[in-house]
């Protein structure tokens, strides 16, 4: 199983790219083109903000609200992109919170899968876009 860590240092690299890519940052009002990857991870962060506390990491309850909000300070973004990014993390958490009531062996292998998914794209998108 993918720990937390590994995907905090992927998130943290993800926000470091929004800070050092401010000078080739995109004009205002325009979206950069990792957007969707940045939804996707704000959506799995919200999950893993519903679902890790489920699952007994009890001293995680505001920790990937935390990460969100990291994220969100790297990237600074417009009131639109910030609407849309704080809606992809209460989908993934809302997503997670209708099905889930337990940690079952589903949710469980569900945390598994996001912090997988998470890893692998901030990764990408630090690869693909973080310049030098």
């Amino acid at each position: 199983m993918v720990r937390p860590p590994k995907l905090l240092i992927a998130v943290l690299l993800a926000c470091a790219l929004g800070a050092r890519g401010a000078a080739a940052a995109p004009a205002e009002g325009s979206t950069p083109p990792y957007e969707g990857d940045l939804m996707k991870i704000a959506e799995l962060l919200g999950a893993l903000h519903y679902l890790r506390p489920l699952c007994g990491a009890a001293g995680e309850a505001q920790r990937w609200r935390t990460e969100m909000q990291t994220l969100m300070d790297a990237e600074q973004p417009s009131d639109a992109r910030k609407g849309k990014l704080v809606a992809a993390f209460n989908a993934g958490y809302s997503s997670y919170a209708t099905v889930y009531r337990t940690c079952t062996p589903a949710a469980a292998m569900a945390v598994q899968r996001q912090m997988e998914e998470g890893a692998k794209l901030s990764h990408d998108i630090v690869v693909r876009f973080g310049g030098n």
